[in-house]
């Protein structure tokens, strides 16, 4: 069985006017819901229903089931306006194998192209292939300096950790949403041309906003938005946060600034930033705090072919080794993640 879905996309006449870059988007295209309402069960740790931010919550919250083929998650892209004039439009491509979701982009972005490091933009080839039906593996799989793909957008975009490259030599390995490098939507380019999400906001402007999945983790399991239902038919809903605080200087070395620490806390996610839906299954949630989007991999992470199992190239082709001294990642950090641990 093959079921495709192509998202063909076209220019058009308007603007989108840009948001914020928090979760504060135009509310006039989401449905509100303003209830509040009370948590009657737990997953982990303390989780209190809230008033879900008006933003968040999508028009359609409709979600698909396990196994099903996630095609009604990735926003019709054919009336948005693309990075601009001199670039393609953003082509991509839906289809579900029995076992498999496959997805297939130029990478090109949905909105304004913002220049925020000295590299250019460019058309890119990005195939990846997640399971349908993941499991949460025994043990996590660390994503520490990991440098490379750790999944995709619903909008066709690479994601990548909370950790930039080598390069410049006091900002390696450091944070870029600390160090002010990504544009409105949490992307920016890299040497070779390629675009990337280090952060996701689910605003208008960056078309994320259609449902509360947002994009997919190499290892299958979905990506919401910094809201999570608290029941299969998704009536309430809680804004989840990250666990993580700073506890150094971000500003190199990501990883060794920031400690999970769950204690007292409310509505909090895992080490991985994500938690057990209230259908039994695994996701991650997009926060506006470290890590962003994946602090570890909960299922095991598929094996990618192409550009999607490639190394992060260095922000300024400088040089890809780390940093002399060994406080540095490997150099081949990046690409497919490391095996489980344990």
């Amino acid at each position: 069985m093959k079921i495709s879905r192509h998202i063909a996309l076209a220019a058009v006449a308007f603007t989108l006017v840009a948001c914020s870059s928090s979760s504060d988007a135009d509310t006039t295209t989401v449905v509100p819901n303003t209830e509040a309402v009370e948590q009657t069960t737990t997953t982990g740790a303390e989780v209190v229903a809230t008033e879900a931010p008006t933003p968040d919550v999508p028009a359609n919250n409709a979600l698909p089931a396990l196994g099903e083929c996630p095609t009604s998650v990735f926003p019709d892209l054919i009336a948005v306006t693309g990075p601009g004039e001199e670039y393609a439009m953003p082509e991509v491509n839906v289809e579900c194998t029995d076992t498999e979701l496959v997805v297939t982009s130029n990478g090109m972005p949905s909105y304004t192209f913002e220049s925020m490091t000295p590299n250019g933009l460019k058309e890119q080839t990005w195939e990846w292939r997640v399971p349908l039906k993941p499991t949460v593996a025994v043990s996590t799989t660390s994503i520490v300096d990991v440098l490379g793909t750790l999944g995709f957008t619903t909008t066709g975009l690479p994601i990548y950790g909370p950790t930039e490259g080598p390069q410049p030599e006091a900002e390696a390995f450091g944070d870029p949403i600390y160090n002010g490098i990504l544009d409105t939507c949490g992307g920016h380019t890299g040497f070779n041309a390629d675009y990337h999400n280090h952060a996701l906001y689910s605003d208008v402007y960056c078309n994320l906003t259609s449902s509360f999945i947002i994009g997919y983790a190499l290892d299958g399991f979905p990506i919401y938005n910094s809201v999570g239902c608290l029941d299969v038919e998704c009536t309430e809903t809680a804004q989840f946060i990250s666990g993580y605080d700073m506890t150094g200087d971000p500003t190199s070395y990501s990883w060794k600034a920031y400690t999970y620490n769950a204690a007292g806390k409310t509505n909090v996610l895992d080490e991985c930033n994500g938690r057990i839906g209230p259908d039994g299954t695994y996701r991650y949630h997009a926060t506006d705090a470290f890590p962003y989007i994946i602090g570890c991999f909960a299922g095991t992470s598929t094996t990618q072919t192409g550009n999607a199992a490639a190394d992060m190239p260095p922000m300024g082709g400088g040089g890809g080794n780390p940093p002399p001294n060994g406080n540095g990642p490997p150099p081949n950090g990046g690409g497919n993640p490391p095996p489980p641990n344990g």
